[in-house]
């Protein structure tokens, strides 16, 4: 009971860091207000920064993978490493990309919120990529 509800206080941990970044970088980007017209629906730039998003979310878990696993079906650590590293590196300038093009805050229809989820994913994806290769290249040194 108690390793449940530590794993449950981590996370709620983990998701109000996440946001605490995303509004800082929102904040950061000066489209932190709410737009005066909200446009409801799927736009281009709100897919573009979706598709970013899931690209920034598989890079941090791939990341993850390549941490806990050293070597699996899907590959060796340093493969995964890689793989996160690529996949954090086009999430982080697709999510600066639609941040810096926006006009607008949330509910513009421009993506600003999963520009900046992307942003951040991404940047995590990346350090856990980053981590898993050092490990891996240890690893290797030793053997």
């Amino acid at each position: 009971m108690k390793r449940t509800s530590a794993l449950i206080l981590a996370a709620m941990a983990a998701i109000a860091v996440f946001a605490t970044l995303v509004h800082l970088v929102l904040v950061a980007a000066h489209v932190s207000e709410p737009a005066a017209t909200t446009i409801t629906g799927l736009t281009l730039r709100r897919l573009w920064a979706t598709m970013v998003a899931v690209i920034a979310m598989a890079s941090a878990v791939m990341g993850v993978i390549a941490l806990a696993r050293p070597a699996s079906r899907f590959g060796t650590r340093s493969f995964k490493a890689i793989v996160a590293l690529a996949a954090g590196l086009i999430a982080v300038l697709n999510g600066g990309l639609v941040v810096a093009v926006a006009n607008g805050g949330p509910g513009s229809g421009n993506g600003v919120v999963g520009g900046a989820a992307a942003l951040v994913l991404g940047l995590i994806g990346m350090s856990l990529g980053a981590l898993a290769l050092a490990r891996s290249r240890s690893s290797l040194s030793i053997d």
